[in-house]
């Protein structure tokens, strides 16, 4: 079999030891593990002496756009009193190739008592988000985003303490 393509995966994601293949396009080594470097879908290619090659490819498909209404995941860049701006990195659960500009606005935080919502007690640059799509962008203007639903927020925080990844 020349290739098997597998599951999407995430950068970073430990996808196999250096023993059972070769790390090929798209991975790295380290410690004895074959990691992705980017996200994409993970081929196997079996080659004729000796260990498969595993690469990482992004798909050659045309761009996947948000659209109002879709849940994105996103990365807090920069917060101030009035809203906090994100990349927005996969829709649903397909990573984009290229990040978009997103803008959280304050009343756009939380359903309820939006009057008290304070961004900075909110989010923190480097969080890791889930918000819904609630108007599209353009060229020239971010896409706004919303985290008033009990499913979305942040989900990844990194501690003040320690500076270690915590899930919410």
């Amino acid at each position: 079999m020349p290739w098997q393509p597998l599951s999407p995966g995430l950068a970073g994601e430990r996808l196999c030891s250096t023993e059972e293949a070769t790390a090929g396009s798209g991975t790295y080594t380290r410690h004895g593990f074959i990691f992705s470097s980017l996200a994409g879908c993970l081929e196997r290619r079996s080659e004729d002496s000796g260990l498969p090659v595993v690469s990482v490819v992004r798909d050659s498909e045309s761009q996947l756009l948000p659209n109002v209404g879709a849940v994105v995941t996103c990365k807090v860049c920069s917060i101030n009193s009035r809203f906090a701006k994100v990349h927005i990195l996969y829709v649903g659960s397909t990573p984009l190739k290229s990040t978009f500009r997103g803008t959280i606005r304050r009343e756009d935080i939380r359903a309820t008592e939006k009057d008290k919502v304070e961004v900075y007690k909110s989010f923190r640059p480097s969080d890791i988000v889930l918000a819904k799509v609630i108007s599209l962008g353009d060229a020239q203007s971010n896409y706004l985003l919303s985290t008033a639903e009990n499913e979305l927020g942040v989900v990844v925080a990194r501690s003040e303490a320690d500076g270690a990844h915590q899930l919410v």
